[in-house]
């Protein structure tokens, strides 16, 4: 590595900022580092799972009562494309620009969006749907930006010993975006009961409220993204003033600032600075390289089925029979299949995806990350065996049994590799490529989400309507096992401090690198 490359910094002073952000007593400025950024998790999720409803109520307003299959995964996958791109765009900018300049500006992204999909009108020269697609493309691009964003902020200003805990409760309120899309869905639905059975094409504005009502998170937390200060890490490894960082820990941890500008020189060692030699450098390391892997195959095998089922709900709901209903009046029918497809989500949220989260919330830093992610894995391996082998009789005999195990299979999700996929790959990695890993693990998971959604939409007919939802049941059993054999490459992260998972202890320890320049002189 050449000496542009590398940048002379103060470790004495570098080290003890950080011991004063790990070693921090947990107070109010976490809390309200956690309540910013759970705040957009929550709308992320409400945008991402409201489409669920909206996709179904469309199908009455503009093709006589079901979506067509393509529209339908159309309007679902065009969200986790744009995701995909923003994960990579804002991963990168967030190491090169700073997390303070980007964050709020996906925000803004996602607001926009919003409202213009929910406004989105039929016209000669594109359909509704059309018009949907793109906006939320576009949105996706802003979600996909706030998963690194939120994740390294979140985890740079956390103290050691709960770093796991604030990581896992950030994301958490994916749990509560998800429940409050279903709630929505089912109070405008009851809002319009009388409209809906008078004419079916009343659902139309029902659709566009739920979908419009996402943006609200986000008007209520941009003021406090834009103002949130500069992680003291970023500022430190990446732009290598040691002074400010140290006056910034001070401020944030609502300390006297000690720094003194005529302190003696230190110890002054040269560290990395980013650049593609130095990237190819690092990750061309098995010992690195391996961890960037476990945490990008991970998540690409976990949204597989997350995503393959999360976003398919009421389909899997009406293959059981739960959702459809058999009114004779059309409007009616209408009616209480899009209150079923509702009250089902709520059902299996509250008692699964929610609960999941929050248990995780209460053992990782106590269990550790890597030990919850395999047993979930584990566990959604034999779930996913059982409920695919047993779909046909589980369907015919046994309803509430299948809604037990699809309950227990939203809970393992979210207390397993769900939360752990989004809390390791924002701890392990250096300052300096720490939001760029966390956008590549990220975007291989929203690739698999793709994948699960183009293959559920083509292969969940075959035989019949829905006859192959079983079949794919079993295939994503597979990919939770080859989640599971990947997870073996990602570290235990519990208790150490992000410097320390980096694999860089060497180029900031004074004496090692005493001794090992004097042995290559």
């Amino acid at each position: 590595m050449s000496s542009n490359d590398r940048v002379t910094i103060d470790v004495d002073k570098r080290r003890a900022a950080l011991k004063e952000i790990d070693d921090a007593k947990f107070g109010w400025q976490h809390i309200r580092a956690c309540l910013v950024a759970g705040t957009g998790f929550f709308m992320d999720a409400y945008d991402l799972f409201a489409i669920n409803f909206a996709s179904t109520m469309i199908g009455y307003v503009y093709y006589g009562g079901k979506t067509p299959a393509n529209i339908d995964l159309g309007l679902k996958v065009s969200g986790s494309i744009g995701t995909l791109l923003g994960q990579l765009f804002f991963g990168y900018l967030a190491d090169r620009l700073g997390r303070k300049k980007m964050y709020g500006v996906e925000l803004m992204i996602i607001i926009v969006a919003t409202v213009a999909s929910s406004l989105a009108g039929q016209s000669r020269a594109v359909t509704v749907v059309g018009i949907i697609m793109f906006w939320r493309v576009v949105m996706g691009v802003g979600i996909g930006g706030d998963y690194p964003l939120s994740a390294i902020i979140t985890s740079e200003f956390a103290t050691k010993k709960r770093r796991g805990a604030m990581m896992a409760s950030v994301f958490a309120m994916q749990g509560f975006g998800i429940l409050g899309s279903a709630i929505v869905a089912l109070i405008v639905l009851a809002a319009f009961r009388s409209a809906i059975i008078a004419d079916v094409s009343a659902v139309d504005y029902c659709w566009r409220i739920v979908l419009g009502c996402g943006a609200i998170p986000g008007i209520a937390a941009l003021y406090f993204r834009l103002t949130i200060p500069e992680t003291p890490r970023y500022t430190m490894d990446v732009e290598h003033d040691v002074n400010k960082a140290t006056s910034d820990v001070a401020n944030y941890l609502q300390k006297t600032d000690t720094t003194d500008e005529n302190d003696g020189p230190g110890n002054h060692v040269g560290v990395p600075k980013a650049s593609w030699s130095d990237f190819t450098s690092y990750f061309g390391k098995w010992k690195n390289g391996k961890v960037l892997l476990g945490t990008s195959m991970s998540w690409f095998a976990l949204d597989i089925a997350f995503y393959g089922i999360g976003l398919n709900n009421g389909i899997i709901l009406s293959a059981i029979g739960y959702a459809d209903t058999h009114d004779a009046d059309f409007n009616l029918r209408a009616y209480n299949s899009l209150k079923n497809m509702a009250l089902g989500n709520i059902i299996i949220t509250i008692m699964g995806t929610v609960p999941g989260y929050w248990v995780t919330v209460a053992f990782v830093d106590k269990w550790g990350r890597k030990p919850i992610q395999i047993m979930g894995f584990a566990v959604l391996t034999v779930l996913f065996i059982v409920m695919g082998a047993a779909f046909n009789p589980l369907k015919e005999h046994s309803i509430p049994a299948f809604i037990v195990l699809f309950t227990l299979l939203q809970f393992f999700q979210n207390f397993g590799p769900n939360t752990t996929t989004f809390i390791v790959p924002g701890e392990v990695f250096p300052t300096r490529y720490r939001s760029t890993g966390h956008g590549i693990s990220a975007a291989s998971g929203k690739l698999g989400a793709i994948v699960a959604q183009v293959g559920f939409s083509k292969l969940k007919d075959i035989g019949g309507p829905n006859a192959f939802v079983g079949q794919l049941l079993l295939i994503f059993a597979a990919w939770m096992f080859i989640g599971g054999l990947f997870s073996i490459l990602i570290p235990e992260t519990k208790g150490l401090s992000l410097e320390e998972l980096a694999n860089e202890d060497h180029d900031f320890n004074v004496e090692e690198r005493k001794e090992r320049v004097k042995a290559e002189a």
